[in-house]
């Protein structure tokens, strides 16, 4: 059950994506199959949807309907969105500002929906800059990396908050009770990092977080699943996930090049084809589509543009689980234990 006093548990944004308005209603049918007691805004060309909805019942009963006369293309610098206050992305987030929904789900222009949320939903009194976390796959099961790309610089205040953005995050999506966290640093020894990852790493230690707090992590680390939440800035975390991506496309290619080499590599891969099957449904991207800006007054999940219905039910499957497991009330609650530490620190002589 969705614990929400919003009139809707998502907005969602129709018209954004690659294959608008299709894919993402496909996605909307799914996700009302799953989560049959919650409520979706669907926000778009009215016209369309209505034809489009006509084939998918459940996603037509779980949907009221509001008109979006504008679209933010894919290329549009988000200063220019921030100028179309008719856009299907600018009324989905206008219905989480004003407390009609819980949180929103875009397929739309990257940019344009950072630049939104930040001015239109705000961040959190106790967040100094929001991050974009993602779920990432690891050989131990699936890994919470953030920031990945919404801050460049940061100091050592932002990293803590990530790391608690980070805890929360893996709670409430990945069901897991006590996370454990890494700074992503050059080497794991103590002494390595500049002082803001030191001093960051420093802080995390003496806090709440302190006992599920492993310590650095290296680029290795990410995909070995050595800890539950990789904590990192955002030209890192970018950097880190393009080139996990790269690196998935290559094992990719490389072994279509090798079951089709020979005769004998092709009889391979039929005796392997099981195994192959498994592997291929384990690191299905549209498992990981969903990347959450978190630090804000409401949930907003970004899918990705080109996915289909199946990857956008995941990026609304997330959503769903943060409005669902009180994700910003961990962030706060989290918060709050952290600010004690600091008062109680301070009055020491």
């Amino acid at each position: 059950m969705v614990r929400s006093t919003c009139d809707f548990a998502l907005a969602i944004d129709a018209m954004g994506g690659d294959h608008a308005p299709d894919a993402i209603l496909d996605g909307v049918e799914i996700a009302a199959e799953r989560h049959p007691e919650a409520r979706f805004l669907l926000v778009g060309d009215e016209d369309k949807l209505k034809a489009a909805l006509v084939s998918r019942k459940r996603a037509q009963k779980a949907c009221t309907l509001r008109h979006a006369p504008a679209v933010v293309p894919g290329d549009m610098k988000p200063t220019a969105a921030l100028r179309v206050r008719g856009s299907s992305m600018r009324l989905a987030i206008d219905a989480v500002a004003g407390g009609e929904a819980a949180g929103v789900v875009s397929a739309g222009n990257t940019g344009a929906l950072m630049a939104l949320a930040k001015i239109v939903v705000k961040t959190l009194p106790e967040i100094d800059r929001p991050a974009l976390a993602a779920i990432c796959p690891s050989a131990r099961g699936d890994v919470v990396m953030l920031d990945l790309g919404a801050n460049v610089q940061c100091d050592s205040r932002n990293l803590v908050e990530f790391a608690i953005m980070g805890d929360a995050f893996a709670r409430a999506v990945l069901g897991l009770p006590k996370p454990t966290i890494g700074l992503l640093n050059v080497g794991s020894e103590e002494l390595k990092g500049d002082d803001r990852i030191r001093q960051a790493a420093e802080t995390l230690r003496d806090s709440h977080l302190g006992a599920n707090f492993h310590g650095f992590v290296e680029g290795h680390d990410i995909a070995a699943g050595t800890v539950d939440v990789v904590v990192t800035d955002g030209f890192t975390g970018n950097v880190a996930l393009k080139t996990g991506e790269g690196a998935l496309k290559l094992m990719s290619g490389l072994l279509r090049q090798v079951f089709t080499s020979t005769i004998l590599a092709r009889i391979g891969y039929l005796l392997a084809r099981p195994a192959l099957d498994r592997l291929r449904q384990w690191m299905d991207p549209r498992r990981y589509n969903g990347a959450v800006l978190i630090g804000l007054n409401g949930v907003v999940v970004k899918s990705h543009g080109g996915t289909d219905g199946i990857g956008f039910a995941h990026a609304i499957d997330v959503a769903m689980d943060m409005v669902t497991h009180r994700f910003n009330e961990r962030i706060r609650e989290s918060l709050g234990q952290l600010s004690n530490r600091d008062a109680t620190l301070a009055t020491i002589p």
